[in-house]
């Protein structure tokens, strides 16, 4: 039985926390934007050791939500890419806050 994601509200706060209730997602994105991975193989190299069956749960869950699309690499058509979409693309802003070294974070 194929499961079907609906949100519990329209709220851009509580879509994420949604999305990304589950860390692994959201450095998958990180790893694309940062690293420039495409491939499954880059993704299963990185330095997480996400195990095989979590990795394709996990691109596939990003690209049933729009966040990614896997298309032919143009470099080896043998091998399928992973590209961010436009909501995809949206989160990089957040990834740049989070990405702030926790030393120039203001405290107090």
């Amino acid at each position: 039985m194929k499961h079907t994601y609906k949100r519990r509200s329209d709220c851009p706060i509580n879509f994420a926390l949604e999305m990304f209730g589950d860390p692994l997602s959201l450095l998958l994105i990180r790893d694309i934007v940062y690293f420039g991975k495409r491939t499954y193989g880059d993704f299963l190299a990185s330095e997480e050791g996400m195990a095989t069956k979590i990795l394709a749960s996990r691109l596939a869950h990003l690209e049933q939500q729009g966040l990614l699309v896997k298309k032919p690499s143009e470099q080896d058509k043998r091998k399928e890419e992973y590209v961010l979409m436009e909501k995809g693309l949206d989160l990089i802003p957040i990834l740049q806050h989070i990405a702030i070294p926790i030393h120039r974070l203001p405290i107090g």
